[in-house]
């Protein structure tokens, strides 16, 4: 009778991995790792973009607040154009504030203003859409009577 020794049997079914397919993973998952991490630096710079016209978009409203408070008469109201400065949060912003008189159709004046502002941050960096104008637009009438009037 032969006896049979025991032998080292390997299933190739569980030899391991291989040197190339480690690389080959490691390539892959940092193939994707750079490309989450370029995701999280666009979303960060969009974030920090959407809080600078967030911000533009508050002075301008402050802007035009502080015109409504006035009387139609009174000398802020007057026709033309006024460039500024503002400083809010740490940023400077450029102030375009037009009043502009409306007239009728036989250049008489209208008892109405149209009034614009523009609000354009002045930012150093990022990119072009952060440094975009933000434009409000509103038309101001008198109390007293008169055409486009507003009455009590």
């Amino acid at each position: 009778m032969k006896i049979h020794s025991a032998k080292n049997k390997t299933d190739k079914g569980q030899r391991g991995f291989t040197l190339i397919e480690t690389c080959i993973a490691m390539v892959v998952m940092t193939v994707a790792a750079l490309g989450c991490s370029s995701l999280f630096v666009f979303s960060m710079r969009n974030n920090v973009g959407g809080s600078q016209r967030a911000l533009a978009m508050a002075v301008a409203q402050q802007q035009m607040e502080q015109l409504r408070s006035v009387n139609f008469e009174d000398a802020t109201l007057l026709a033309g154009t006024n460039i500024s400065t503002v400083r809010s949060a740490g940023q400077n912003y450029t102030v375009q504030r037009v009043v502009a008189d409306e007239i009728n159709s036989d250049n008489s004046p209208k008892q109405l203003r149209r009034i614009t502002i523009t609000v354009t941050p002045q930012a150093a960096a990022g990119p072009n859409w952060t440094r975009a104008s933000v434009v409000l637009a509103t038309m101001r009438s008198t109390l007293a009577s008169g055409s486009y009037a507003v009455s009590q």
